[in-house]
């Protein structure tokens, strides 16, 4: 294997940094499904899965499944394995999943007739029938020795079309159909068919039809059956005797309803969803009106089920989890039963995954009544277009096939505006230039409009296309009062803003695309059908094109003019190919190939000017080198078509693109770009950043920024000279970094630097503030909440004659002046708010007691009502440990910065009695506890792959070495160098370690002399500057220049140097001088003996054998993979396959211990070696680290059998060797930004692991075996060398 390609173990380029997910088509009937702590919907073409992280109490999107090519119909999950799920569409395919795997597991697609209901067969393992319109029902048994399709006997011939149907749960074979005719048809084996019964009473004698919209079996009996009819509404008939039981009744007559579902955790309850508006209501089969109505939502809704298994509650990790049993009977009663009054008739504890009209989609707690999860507003269908707002990075519009418009923020990646939608399908648009806030549309049949964004209503309308489609509509950037449109009657139309027709260019058939040039504002392109490209000059009165280019072998799509390169345009074509047009030469400068479809997307980067970037209906995006044409890297997360690639000038680097899969998607480029950030980080001359578009393009030149940000960031720092590095620093991390926090963290940096707030952004008090901002700004935003009023919801019905009594007896006690009395019958009742109003009429001790005992029970109920009782006796720690255990980090922020500043009082009765300590309540103690929140909200952010916003919210309490070292644990290399130069003394231990990592990265062929910088800024680098040395590969002409370079001897004077050290016995400078010398590979024996003389002693520590193994690491690959060096290879190999296991273990890196461990036995297996390691002893130690470590993990996880004696004997001993980490916040995985965002491409599987690949991949040197990024750069910094034991350093940084 030739060394060239050891060394460039590709790395995927672009980088996945967000995505908005879609939203629920409101189509078809079976579009949610749920199954014990996942849920999934489906948007028109893929599946999304949600997945509860049990350790936040939050709903996570795990994957997206999208085979279907063509409208999703139903889907279906399996009741007797919640890892598998059945999905049809309307391309009569029928296909099973594995959702832990993300795999296909069968597909049926022979199927006849679309099918338009599917269940899984509750009496039958693994099969599932559907069925379409009129029939038959179709059984897929899918394994076995009976598998195939089968058809039911009787479920044929139907006279009126089938809405849906369901299995009985519960009675083998029973079955249940709705037809669209409002009746039913039953069977089940052993009876006579009833087929078309049951019609509401009002149909019966008509032929009106009325669907049957839901359908559902009673869970607790075999033959009650729930139906809901569009007009009629719903009934619960008995199917044995074929009789209405009862007819439920609406508040109005109005309200129609679509879903239902039955609430197993609470017998005989179930719960509607009104269709017209979203009003979810509670009802119970013994009542014939609803129990609760809740306005969720404006929308009406469109499905609904009910999680069986409420998610898991971690047990709250309160102090006082002993309860105290109250029962002297005369000081307080015997505490009310578990169940309040109003919780009798409350809702039960369930989840129900609701489904709007608008494609919003959300789980809604009912017993705590609020949103687990709400994603709104996101599209159901293909995204056409995507573009930035001219005058605001953070908003991005999409266009949809769906029919609206919307508007996202790109950090918070929601939706705030949506047009009015019902404009049919919309495939363009286009923002008016500058801050105007107004979007151009073009659609399928209703010409195009202009959207007055922040009034929300349409302002014009354009006809002169009459009926016709429009691709592609353009507003002029350098005139704004001109708008271009092409249409499929081919024509390209310019107009004024106000409708007045300029110039109608007439084309020989449809014009798909047009693009203004960025540099005439009199020159427009066109894409045509007819193969060609056209270019126009509006100065003219001439309607006849200036030039025409052929050479596209089918239609031509898109055309965009290069932003940095006058009189150049790319065209994207059915052919599959983008050209590159040169208007100047009149000629075709290069075709770009590798597309296997039509190419949609185009997009230009307008820093970099020979960079191009294209998608196509072949679910890719590929980014191009138009120099030569040489495609730099593909993507394929997309799961279909990909339409519209964007980005905004003054983010040049971070894409948006939008898909078929109806999804956006945001990239960053930053890593195509390389080494153009750490020229900037060491300080470079400008002429080695920024250039001109001659010198940038080329061949074989640098990457060089020459677009109008880069260009305004340098003449700022020449304007005002002080101050300049920060600055350029700062203001360059921002245009590379995406969007989701870099800004933010560099406001935190200001602040902390002591920069007057009056310079703070305005959007600064969104993010995340510095603590001594937090409440200042929470309380103006309290001013203006007040004046809101917030409406609560009603409690229970009517109360029981015992109840009567009890109040009758407490109003006695009162009257008697027995205040205590009636407190603790008022309790009993439930009615704490009268007991706690006259308490204080005891004492003010008994009123705290009680006080207390009701934030207790309401902790217990989960109810949000806990907040005023615990500030109102001051119980800050209780009232933050409520909101962690709910995974409400922000809350238990501010409620933990409140008691910092002394807003929240505790009286000094909080103290218990007879003892005179305060509780521990001290200004010290909530400051502890302020950064113990801001740290799990931080961990909470991390491991979402945000390390950047968990770096705020520790720079936000100023612990700064925690928010380097989380940039450096999310591999944000640039970011932390630059903070913490800006931030000095108080972060050099985290930027000289982050130095040194992103050195490591520039150890490759053309960046070297990059790498010599960065050490250099290291203040003691003496050490770093030999390593690099030693692992140049150069000629030694080269070797010695760059010796130079970091004062060294050159490699003659070396050999000398380590012969006479040799001498006087000092091993580490002797294995450093060898290596540096013409011989490095006599470094190995000397060096490995060393080390395994100290691993045979018994008092060696990770510390002792560390640096000599570290800088054995950096012997030169080619002399280490030499046949004659292979024994002391291997060995070395074995040293740092051990010790980094043991430094894993010190890093807490617990996904790569056992692989680390596993590589090192294996090793040791298959090699010829002496080293003192034994195969045994390593899974010995392995065991004892599992079972001592297992003691940390969450009970609720697997009941663990404690450590042996033995295991406890190796694990101590281990860890007497480990020692501590002299840099605490590395403590802890890596996880890199999107590491937790599912993509739709090929599935990876770890080489390490054997598990599928969540988030970004990493490629060995074998260019084959992945294995997860994450887990790279965790193998990296602990073993240099990569798994696949070839002596190759692993470089994933």
């Amino acid at each position: 294997m030739p060394l060239q390609t050891l060394c460039q173990a590709k790395m995927s380029q672009v980088r996945q940094v967000g995505l908005l997910a879609a939203g629920c088509q409101p189509w078809n009937k079976d579009v949610c499904a749920a199954s014990g702590d996942r849920f999934a919907y489906c948007a028109t073409l893929a599946i999304y899965i949600y997945q509860l992280d049990h350790r936040y109490n939050e709903f996570k999107l795990r994957a997206i499944m999208s085979e279907h090519k063509k409208t999703i119909t139903a889907i279906s999950w399996s009741p007797h394995n919640p890892d598998i799920f059945a999905s049809a569409s309307a391309d009569s395919l029928v296909i099973i999943w594995n959702v832990t795997e993300q795999k296909v597991v069968a597909k049926l697609d022979d199927i006849k007739g679309i099918p338009a209901s599917l269940s899984w067969c509750w009496n039958a393992g693994d099969a599932v029938a559907f069925v379409s319109h009129r029939g038959p029902l179709y059984i897929w048994t899918i394994s076995g020795p009976d598998s195939g399709v089968t058809v039911h006997r009787e479920a044929h011939s139907f006279l009126s079309d089938i809405s849906l149907f369901r299995w009985h749960p519960k009675k083998k074979g029973k079955v249940v159909f709705g037809h669209t005719d409002g009746s039913l048809s039953i069977f089940q084996p052993g009876s006579k068919n009833q087929k078309h019964i049951l019609r509401p009473e009002s149909l019966e004698g008509t032929d009106e039809e009325d669907p049957v919209t839901a359908l559902e079996w009673d869970p607790l009996s075999t033959d009650y059956l729930l139906v809901a009819n569009l007009q009629n509404g719903i009934r619960l008939v008995d199917s044995e005797s074929l009789s209405c039981i009862t007819t439920f009744h609406f508040p109005s007559a109005a309200a129609s309803v679509q879903c239902l579902a039955w609430v197993s955790s609470a017998p005989g309850m179930f719960i509607t969803g009104d269709s017209q508006v979203g009003v979810l209501r509670v009802w119970n089969v013994s009542h014939a009106t609803p129990i609760e109505n809740f306005k969720l939502k404006k929308t009406g809704f469109h499905g609904l089920h009910v999680l069986s298994s409420p998610p898991k509650k971690k047990a709250c990790s309160l102090q006082h989890s002993t309860k105290n049993h109250y029962t002297s009977s005369t000081s307080e009663a015997i505490p009310p039963p578990t169940l309040t009054q109003n919780q009798a008739y409350s809702l039960p504890p369930g989840h129900a995954v609701c489904c709007f009209m608008d494609g919003g989609v959300g789980l809604y707690d009912m017993g705590a009544r609020k949103w687990d999860f709400l994603r709104d507003l996101g599209h159901v269908e293909t995204i056409f277009d995507c573009k930035f707002k001219p005058d605001n990075p953070d908003l991005l519009a999409t266009a949809s096939f769906d029919g609206t418009i919307k508007v996202w923020d790109i950090n918070t990646l929601t939706a705030v505006y949506t047009s009015p939608g019902n404009e049919g399908v919309i495939y363009s648009i286009s923002w008016a230039p500058g801050d105007l806030n107004c979007i151009a549309g073009a659609t399928s049949k209703n010409g195009g409009f202009i959207w007055d964004v922040q009034k929300g209503k349409m302002i014009t309308r354009f006809s002169e296309h009459g009926k016709n489609g429009i691709f592609c509509i353009a507003w002029s950037h350098k005139d704004s009062k001109r708008i271009a449109t092409c249409s499929s009657d081919g024509f390209c139309i310019i107009r004024t803003i106000d409708g007045k027709v300029l110039h109608k260019y007439k084309h020989p058939a449809a014009v798909f695309g047009c693009d203004w040039s960025q540099n005439n504002k009199d020159m427009i392109a066109t894409g045509c059908e007819d193969k060609n490209v056209r270019v126009f000059y509006l100065a003219t009165s001439s309607d006849q094109p200036l030039k025409v280019f052929a050479g596209h072998t089918a239609k031509v799509f898109h055309v965009r003019w290069s932003p940095l390169r006058e009189g150049i345009l790319c065209s994207g074509s059915d052919d599959g190919t983008v050209r590159i047009w040169d208007y100047t030469q009149d000629a075709c400068i290069n075709v770009l190939s590798g597309h296997t479809a039509p190419v949609r997307g185009l997009m230009w980067n307008p820093e970099i000017p020979y960079l191009l970037v294209s998608g196509s209906w072949d679910h890719t995006i590929r980014v191009w080198d138009t120099r030569d044409g040489t495609c730099l890297d593909t993507v394929c997360d997309h799961g279909a078509d990909v339409y519209g690639l964007t980005c905004h000038p003054s983010r040049p680097f971070t894409m948006a693109s939008c898909s078929r899969d109806s999804t956006v998607r945001l990239w960053s480029l930053t890593p195509l770009i390389n080494p153009l950030q750490i020229n900037i980080l060491a300080d470079r001359c400008w002429d080695e950043i920024i250039g001109n578009t001659d010198r940038a393009v080329e061949s074989g030149a640098p990457p060089l920024l020459c677009g109008k940000v880069s260009r305004d960031i340098k003449q700022d720092v020449e304007k005002k000279p002080g101050n300049a590095r920060v600055k350029k620093l700062r203001w360059f991390s921002e245009c590379f970094s995406p969007p989701g926090g870099s800004k933010n963290l560099w406001d935190l940096v200001a602040v902390i630097k002591g920069q007057d707030d009056s310079l703070l952004p305005q959007n600064y008090c969104k993010g995340i503030m510095h603590m001594k901002h937090l409440i200042r700004f929470r309380m103006s935003r309290a001013q203006e909440l007040t004046t809101v009023k917030m409406s609560k919801f009603g409690g229970g019905i009517g109360a029981p004659s015992k109840e009567e009594r009890l109040k009758e007896a407490a109003e006695i006690h009162l009257r008697l002046g027995q205040i205590q009395r009636y407190c603790e019958l008022m309790v009993e009742l439930g009615e704490w708010d009268k007991a706690l109003s006259v308490a204080p009429g005891v004492s003010m001790k008994y009123w705290r007691k009680l006080m207390q005992r009701r934030a207790d029970q309401l902790i217990q109920e989960e109810n949000d009502d806990v907040i005023p009782y615990c500030i109102a006796v001051g119980d800050v720690k209780k009232l933050v440990s409520f909101f962690t255990s709910r995974g409400q980090l922000k809350e238990a922020l501010l409620v933990a910065q409140a008691a910092c500043e002394g807003n929240i009082q505790i009286s000094p009765l909080s103290t218990t009695a007879g003892s005179s300590n305060s509780d521990g309540n001290s200004a010290d103690d909530y400051n502890e506890l302020l950064h113990k929140v801001s740290k799990q909200l931080a961990e909470w952010y991390f491991q979402d792959g945000h390390a950047v916003l968990a770096a705020c919210c520790h720079l936000a309490v100023e612990n700064i070495e925690l928010a380097m070292t989380n940039l450096i644990r999310g591999n944000e290399l640039e970011l932390a160098i630059s903070v913490g130069t800006v931030l000095g003394e108080s972060a050099a231990q985290a930027t000289h370690y982050a130095l040194e990592l992103l050195a490591r990265k520039c150890m490759t062929v053309t960046t070297w002399d990059l790498a010599v910088d960065l050490l250099m800024m290291i203040p003691d680098n003496k050490l770093q500057l030999a390593k690099l040395c030693a692992f140049y590969p150069g000629c030694t002409e080269e070797i010695n220049d760059l010796h130079e370079k970091c004062n060294l001897p050159d490699v003659e004077e070396c050999m000398r140097l380590a012969e006479t050290i040799q001498a006087d016995g000092d091993i580490f400078e002797t294995v450093k001088y060898y290596l540096l010398s013409t011989e490095p590979e006599k470094a190995l024996p000397i060096g490995i003996q060393y080390v395994k003389e100290q691993l045979c002693g018994s008092d060696w520590t990770l510390d002792s054998i560390c640096p000599y193994l570290d800088l054995l690491s950096y012997i030169r690959t080619e002399r280490l993979v030499l046949h004659k060096c292979s024994e002391f290879r291997n060995e070395l190999l074995i040293l740092c396959g051990y010790i980094g296991a043991l430094l894993a273990i010190r890093r807490q890196y617990n996904s790569i211990v056992p692989a680390l461990y596993e590589y090192t036995s294996q090793l040791l297996k298959r090699r010829e070696v002496s080293v003192p390691l034994k195969i045994e002893q390593l899974s010995e130690e392995l065991d004892a680290w599992r079972a001592c470590t297992q003691l940390n993990k969450p009970a609720s996880e697997l009941p663990c059998t404690p450590p042996s004696e033995s295991q406890r004997m190796v694990y101590s001993i281990l860890v007497s060797r480990i020692q501590e980490e002299p840099l605490k916040g590395m403590i802890g995985p890596d996880c890199v930004t999107g590491s937790n965002l599912p993509s739709h491409s090929d599935v990876h599987i770890s080489c390490l692991t054997g598990l599928r690949i969540q988030g970004p991949v990493f490629f060995l040197e074998d260019g084959k075996s992945a294995i997860s990024l994450n887990d790279a750069l965790m193998w990296a910094k602990v073993n240099p060398f990569s798994p696949l034991g070839t002596g190759v350093r692993l470089n994933p940084f």
